[in-house]
């Protein structure tokens, strides 16, 4: 069996690799004419719990919820040796893979295509990408509070990160996140199906589907990084009197949108059918622990100007999900200290709740990115524990500390959900603006924790 899965680790790397020797691009499309989808037969194209959302907070559906026409993908198919990776119905797009210029001049002769944009192509040299921080920034934390007798969960070390927001709070008036499904983009989630922290989420069926966007295939192998699966511990784990994290009881979809190998702008491209997967599918919050700012090519690189939340193709499909009535949880950036320390995209855009980091103690953590958006907006929105943040091992189990914008990001994604669990009338952007207004800067923002602080007891 070990060497069977060494073999299928080192297939799908080789596939994976396969894809990266081609050249990728956006194929932009003019319009959606000769579509056999409506907009008044929606569960065509929507399940019933993303319909619902939109009839709960009269939430217009409309063309851009519409897919693709299906004709327009079957030309392109048609086009010679070309691969299908994305559609995109709300960007009314589709990413495709090929080597062979002559299938871009006969797509781009298509009078239903407006243009086609190159978004990949093979380098020697690519990224090897650490999306946290290894080192320690900030002196480790004593324990700040104890936690009380009679608090609903056990939390063990991970209490004061949940403290500092007065998480406990929702916890205790039965507020863990029942009934609410969160979506987790993210590098790779290896050991999710073995990690200790997760066997609750695992036994209780809360896991409800995987997708690797990247290699788009159902299967996260080991190689690939435990970065998604600390990240899901932080929202959904639960080891009585060690480590609790802040949604418990949630449900969860586990996509795979990031490759850890290189840094090319069709990761954005992965992030864009994820979201619309997440929304078909009526999720409620999606943690978005990455970003992007700079590539393997410089070519494809975005400047301080294109973070107005307007320009990038992820900021665009961030506030797009926004508007279908998700929320969306992104990690501000760990490049603080870096000449770039500008928050990253999809951070940038105006109607997603951008987290920034400090310690158990409200300290800033030096790496977290600076606001505010090129446009001006206060970000980030707040802030939560990334510095020497509380992780359970994916092996074992145990408590250690790990940083990064990308754990503060779903610390607070937890407590928003349980929060709009306990004020489900309330739509996304009022859940958002609640959560700003309860922060402990919200006269004086700035741009390191942009309002500062949530307090979560200021709401019940």
């Amino acid at each position: 069996m070990k060497k069977y899965y060494l073999l299928l680790i080192v297939v799908m790397m080789c596939c994976e690799k396969s894809i990266a020797q081609s050249n990728c691009y956006s194929v932009q499309l003019k319009y959606k004419q000769g579509t056999p989808f409506s907009i008044s037969n929606p569960s065509a194209f929507l399940s019933q719990r993303a319909i619902e959302r939109r009839l709960k907070y009269n939430i217009a559906i409309d063309s851009s919820d519409l897919p693709c026409t299906p004709g327009y993908i079957d030309s392109i198919k048609l086009a010679g040796a070309v691969n299908i990776l994305h559609t995109s119905k709300w960007l009314n797009q589709v990413t495709i893979q090929t080597a062979d210029e002559n299938v871009i001049k006969k797509i781009k002769s298509f009078p239903f295509v407006s243009g086609v944009l190159l978004i990949a192509s093979p380098l020697v040299n690519a990224t090897n990408k650490i999306m946290d921080k290894p080192s320690q920034i900030l002196s480790q934390q004593k324990v700040l509070s104890e936690q009380s007798v009679n608090d609903f969960f056990s939390y063990g070390q991970s209490f004061n990160q949940i403290h500092i927001h007065n998480g406990e709070f929702l916890h205790n008036h039965g507020f863990r996140g029942e009934g609410k499904h969160v979506c987790i983009t993210d590098g790779g989630f290896a050991k999710y199906d073995t990690a200790p922290a997760l066997d609750s989420a695992r036994n209780n069926n809360q896991i409800l589907a995987t997708w690797d966007f990247v290699a788009n295939n159902i299967n996260f192998a080991d190689n690939f990084t435990t970065h998604g699966t600390n990240c899901f511990s932080l929202i959904g784990g639960n080891i009585p009197g060690t480590f609790v994290g802040t949604a418990p009881k949630a449900s969860f979809y586990l996509y795979r949108t990031e490759d850890a190998f290189s840094e090319m702008p069709i990761e954005e491209q992965n992030w864009v059918a994820a979201a619309e997967k997440a929304d078909q599918l009526g999720v409620d919050v999606i943690s978005v622990s990455l970003g992007y700012t700079t590539f393997d090519n410089p070519a494809f690189n975005h400047t301080y100007n294109d973070m107005n939340g307007n320009t990038t193709v992820i900021s665009k499909a961030a506030d797009l999900a926004a508007k279908k009535g998700m929320i969306v949880v992104v990690s501000a950036g760990n490049s603080g200290n870096d000449a770039w320390h500008f928050i990253s995209a999809p951070a940038d855009a105006d109607s997603v709740l951008t987290v920034g980091a400090v310690n158990a103690a409200g300290q800033i953590a030096n790496f977290s990115s600076f606001g505010p958006s090129s446009d001006g907006q206060v970000k980030p929105d707040a802030a939560s524990v990334g510095a020497n943040t509380i992780i359970p091992n994916p092996v074992t189990g145990d408590p250690f500390s790990g940083n990064g914008t990308s754990y503060a990001c779903p610390n607070l994604a937890g407590l928003t959900t349980c929060l709009w669990q306990a004020f489900p009338e309330v739509h996304n952007m009022g859940i958002i603006t609640a959560i700003q207004q309860s922060s402990n800067k919200f006269n004086t923002p700035d741009d390191r924790t942009g309002y500062g602080i949530p307090d979560m007891k200021k709401h019940l």
